[in-house]
């Protein structure tokens, strides 16, 4: 059984208005929404100014005498000013917070045909924002007025879920989002793609802080700069995109790189200088390595980005920049904030939005199409194609996916890994002689960055006490020493686990490094933050 429809609309004070017999010929928009046998009218809220009472009246009379199954609730409203919309918004919305719907019995509709536009607008927003539940409704007048004709009427269901058209249009524009913020690479791990499906509406739909986690050459700057360029398009940001690595960023010039100074604030100050926080004004601040940054400065970054206002070096006063913050770090800002190097207050404001991006050791599976990328991305540089053979391709992967291949500096290692092919290939074609060679000068490089072993064993009696290390085999002793030496020279857990479960991972259907090692750590009582602190 359908529900019995209210509809809700202002009285049109012109459109509606009529005297006499004579206003039967012509159409009334507010009368018609009564006027239609396919769409029975069970209830109207008409809104009115007091001093179209008389017109309400009449258009209520004229609405029983067509639908005599229609109830009338006139609506008094005073505004002093119909076209301010600060006004109307905050008159419909008091009444509409104190309306009593029951959407379970009833359906609604907003009338948009009559009232000021700035009254149709209101409604509108009002509907959209689901504090009227209904839907839009707009009459119209027949092509030729005739009299009793009501004309047509027609509903909009603000819920574009329900337009299939319109829905497609927006998966299409959502899958185009993705593939630019993954530079049109078909990346095929899980974890990473539903990653960046969240950053991706995360990026769209806010502008609060974004903190991206992960080691040197995962992407975090790439990564930035493509959420900056896709906001920009859509008008959200209207500023430029501000880089800054904070390891570069050391003693006074620091504040005064971030915050700027005024002239004759210290020696060297010949000039003022905006710095780089005003300078991303309306745009996208990227502070990479953020971890590096001094405590003071720490404290002055989190008044901006809590205020949008902050005190440059040497001024009395506070300057304003609205910019949203995106940070990176290759740190794990819990060790940093528990060891004091790190505000706890500013790990608060920035960690609402916090992505572990990985490695490209956790993402074998995507080697092979950024490969594929960066081969065509040298086409287009150079102007000329290189292509592997079948057999140096396979060999390349084979080794690219092995536990052997450390990709200490990620994504930087492997652009240069294919620069390097793609150069020395004659004819075009990258033979498994040029592969083979390319495989050991990494093996090489990798060789020289591996992280040290452990300097001294684990005093695993300071850890666990004396009692509980008595309980253990020598066996649980030797290993739970190895681990722990892995841990403390180990950027994160999941560093430490990548490289403790180098082999069973690959075999494993879903891999969490970081979590096999935090459950056999706490069967000890023991937990990474406290290893890499004590």
């Amino acid at each position: 059984m359908t529900k019995p429809t209210v509809a809700i609309g202002f009285l049109g004070s012109q459109l509606d208005a009529g005297r006499g017999a004579g206003r039967w010929e012509k159409w009334r928009p507010t009368v018609s929404l009564a006027q239609h046998a396919g769409q029975p009218l069970h209830r109207l809220e008409l809104l009115h100014a007091p001093q179209h009472i008389d017109l309400a009246r009449r258009v209520a009379d004229d609405i029983a005498s067509v639908s005599p199954d229609t109830r009338v609730n006139l609506v008094e409203i005073e505004l002093a000013d119909p076209w301010d919309f600060g006004e109307v918004y905050t008159a419909l919305y008091d009444w509409l917070r104190n309306y009593r719907f029951d959407t379970g019995r009833e359906r609604y509709w907003a009338h948009i045909t009559t009232g000021t536009h700035v009254a149709q607008i209101c409604l509108f927003l009002l509907v959209e924002a689901r504090f009227l539940p209904g839907v839009l409704v707009q009459t119209a007048p027949p092509k030729k007025q005739r009299a009793g004709d009501p004309g047509s009427l027609a509903l909009i269901d603000l819920d574009l879920s329900r337009y299939d058209g319109i829905a497609q249009r927006f998966h299409q524009e959502r899958s185009d989002a993705l593939a630019f913020l993954k530079s049109g690479i078909a990346t095929r791990n899980a974890r990473f793609n539903a990653l960046i499906e969240e950053i991706e509406r995360v990026a769209v739909r806010s502008r609060s802080p974004m903190l991206l986690v992960g080691p040197t050459g995962a992407g975090k700057s790439f990564l930035a700069r493509r959420m900056y360029e896709l906001k920009k398009a859509r008008h959200q940001l209207a500023g430029p995109f501000v880089e800054v690595n904070c390891a570069t960023l050391r003693g006074d010039g620091a504040a005064s790189t971030l915050f700027g100074h005024r002239k004759g604030s210290f020696t060297g100050a010949v000039a003022d200088r905006a710095g780089l926080l005003r300078t991303a004004h309306q745009g996208l601040l990227f502070l990479d390595e953020i971890g590096e940054l001094g405590l003071d400065e720490q404290a002055m970054l989190l008044k901006a980005v809590e205020e949008k206002r902050f005190l440059p070096v040497g001024a009395d006063r506070d300057v304003e920049s609205d910019f949203q913050l995106v940070a990176g770090t290759n740190r794990d800002l819990r060790v940093e904030v528990a060891a004091g190097r790190f505000r706890d207050d500013l790990f608060a404001r920035i960690n609402l939005w916090t992505y572990d991006l990985p490695g490209l050791a956790q993402r074998t599976e995507d080697i092979e199409p950024n490969v594929d990328h960066l081969l065509a991305l040298a086409a287009q540089e150079t102007g000329r194609a290189v292509r592997f053979n079948a057999e140096a391709k396979a060999r390349y992967l084979r080794f690219a996916q092995s536990a052997d291949a450390a990709w200490a500096g990620n994504f930087r290692d492997l652009g240069a890994s294919v620069t390097r092919l793609a150069t020395l290939a004659e004819g075009g074609r990258i033979s498994e002689g040029l592969v083979e060679a390319e495989i050991e000068r990494l093996r090489w490089l990798w060789r020289r960055c591996a992280a040290p072993a452990a300097a001294q064993p684990a005093d695993l009696a300071a850890w666990l006490g004396e009692p509980a290390l008595g309980q253990l085999d020598l066996f649980d002793r030797l290993q739970l020493e190895a681990v722990i030496g892995v841990c403390r020279t180990s950027r994160s857990l999941s560093e430490a686990g990548r490289r403790l479960f180098n082999v069973s991972r690959s075999q494993r259907s879903v891999v969490n490094d970081a979590d096999r090692l935090r459950k056999y750590l706490a069967k000890y009582g023991l937990n990474f933050e406290q290893l890499v602190t004590g």
